[in-house]
């Protein structure tokens, strides 16, 4: 990395000195400062609680395989910023990102200066320059994931061509809400009027808010379970495969390379999403396309296996309902393995609803202290452990992995890290260095 992209990313950096700040009007200032790039490009856009970004991974590599010129927005990364702008399924090489830092801090300060607005936040700037780095790239079709919300998130500045639901769950409280009602009516924000929108699977309380929403919006509204059915036929450390039928078409079977029982509802809403764009493109989407792009999706930290010998699982779940769809798919693939885990978490997050998922699963635990400001301190998290019988022993990352791996091996055994995307982040960091997404 050049001594001048680390200069501006430790710039950005200290933006998130200024917080979450709800409202769209500053990154409006900056886009409109730089000629609103976000209206260059069509999209899809995606929101949720858990699956999201699944979904949002699936679409694009689907839309790669057909053929079309795709630009992703994901946040958070996990080893390199760079990883949150992709075009064609590449990170933004660190050139272009120095140039485009460069021309958007210049415009994020001249719409302040203009318009009297407040600083922009870390995360307003980085989705000004996802949309101007697509713009400049020539995208055909961006797939555009949400940060954290819908009505206020920074990336509902645009007019989507499809806007995409996933299950919503209780995260991000003190932002949202803190009933499935008032996160639904968070998310739902991102329903346009006359826009189709398509959701997953989700609590009925969440969905009919949905519902009613979309009617307001003059929306048309698509469930994705009544829609597409995805039945699973085998699942191994490899992938699952998986049979796909919509009320369009019978898909050829799939080796999906990401595991779990609710990446059959992600996978479902993904391809009723698909159905959905290509029929507001007026186009044919074909089945090897989708077949040859859900196959090569690549979604690390997502019940990732980093080694088969021993088993390694690497996710980034972090909330209560995350937890439960990773003890479940650790369940079925476990067989009668014994379970350890490595766990940390950030401040904020609820350790005991994640935790008690595990208390018959995992019979020990390495608690690992994260490196970043909203850290959870790894006192806590043994406190934690013990409350729900885990024996657990803290260690330093590099330790823990080197421990764990050997137990493994010792024991016949499988290791799950868990408990947050930064903790994901330190691992893949150790572990493989810069991510290769193609």
């Amino acid at each position: 990395m050049s001594s001048t992209l680390a200069s501006s990313l430790e710039k950005l950096f200290r933006r998130t000195a200024f917080g979450i700040r709800p409202g769209l009007e500053v990154t409006e200032a900056i886009l409109s400062e730089l000629g609103d790039p976000h209206r260059r490009t069509p999209c899809v856009h995606v929101a949720g609680t858990n699956g999201k970004g699944s979904v949002a991974a699936m679409m694009e590599s689907v839309l790669r395989a057909a053929g079309i010129r795709t630009a992703f927005y994901t946040s958070p990364h996990l080893v390199d910023f760079n990883e949150r702008f992709r075009l064609c399924g590449q990170p933004v090489g660190d050139d272009e990102l120095a140039r485009l830092l460069e021309d958007v801090e210049q415009a994020a300060d001249a719409a302040s200066r203009k318009h009297g607005l407040r600083p922009a936040t870390f995360f307003e700037i980085s989705t000004a320059l996802a949309f101007e780095y697509f713009a400049r790239a020539g995208a055909e079709l961006a797939v555009i994931e949400t940060g954290m919300g819908g009505t206020w998130d920074s990336t509902n500045v645009v007019i989507p061509l499809v806007s995409v639901i996933t299950r919503i769950g209780m995260d991000h409280m003190e932002y949202l809400g803190h009933t499935l009602e008032a996160i639904a009516a968070e998310k739902s924000g991102i329903i346009k009027p006359g826009v189709p929108v398509v959701f997953g699977a989700m609590p009925e309380e969440a969905s009919a808010v949905l519902l009613r929403r979309a009617k307001e919006a003059g929306a048309s509204a698509l469930a994705a379970a009544g829609y597409a059915s995805v039945r699973r036929m085998k699942q191994g450390l490899d992938g699952q495969r998986l049979k796909i039928e919509t009320l369009q078409t019978a898909y050829p079977p799939v080796l999906l390379p990401l595991l779990g029982d609710h990446q059959l509802e992600n996978t479902a809403t993904a391809v009723a999403a698909l159905e959905t764009l290509a029929g507001r493109l007026e186009t044919e989407l074909a089945a090897d396309a989708v077949k040859h792009g859900l196959e090569k999706t690549f979604w690390p930290a997502r019940c990732q296996i980093l080694s088969r010998e021993p088993p390694v699982m690497l996710d980034g779940a972090h909330n209560e309902s995350g937890a439960a769809a990773l003890a479940q798919t650790l369940k079925g693939l476990r067989e009668k393995r014994p379970l350890r885990m490595i766990v940390s978490f950030l401040a904020d997050k609820d350790m005991d609803g994640f935790l008690r998922h595990f208390e018959r699963q995992a019979e020990h635990a390495w608690a690992v202290q994260l490196h970043c400001d909203r850290a959870r301190p790894v006192e806590d998290i043994m406190a934690a452990l013990q409350r729900h019988h885990i024996p657990c022993e803290s260690r330093l990352l590099p330790d823990a992995l080197a421990e764990a791996r050997t137990w493994a091996v010792e024991n016949r055994g499988m290791v799950c890290i868990a408990g947050s995307l930064y903790l994901a982040g330190e691992v893949l960091k150790l572990e493989q260095g810069r991510l290769n997404f193609i």
